[in-house]
């Protein structure tokens, strides 16, 4: 009896190392996929994959794609701009936008 007690008390341990080590490698292919991506498109466009610009508008870094005109903001950068007049620059930023677009139009 006392045998049995002891494989079973063998059988849990080794169950519990073997999802620590599932959940360590789970992590690990998740950082190792992140750091892919990240070194795979470096300054490039989300949506259409060409090189991103960097700008800046009312001091604030921004990433603009040459060939869509998407813009792109880092994890702070629209927080910081809406502290700013936002009007302003909103209606800046966008009436531009519609100017461009109807100019393409005509």
């Amino acid at each position: 009896m006392k045998d049995a007690w002891e494989d079973r008390e063998k059988a849990l341990e080794n169950g519990y190392f073997h999802r620590q080590e599932q959940q360590l490698i789970e992590q690990m292919k998740k950082e190792a996929e992140s750091t892919l991506i990240k070194s795979h498109c470096h300054n490039c466009c989300p949506k259409c994959g060409e090189q991103l610009k960097p700008v800046s508008f009312r001091g604030v870094p921004l990433d603009r794609c040459v060939n869509c005109g998407g813009v792109w903001l880092g994890p702070n950068d629209l927080k910081i701009l809406a502290q700013k007049d936002h009007r302003t620059w909103f209606d800046h930023w966008f009436g531009q936008e519609e100017n461009h677009f109807s100019e393409e139009d005509s």
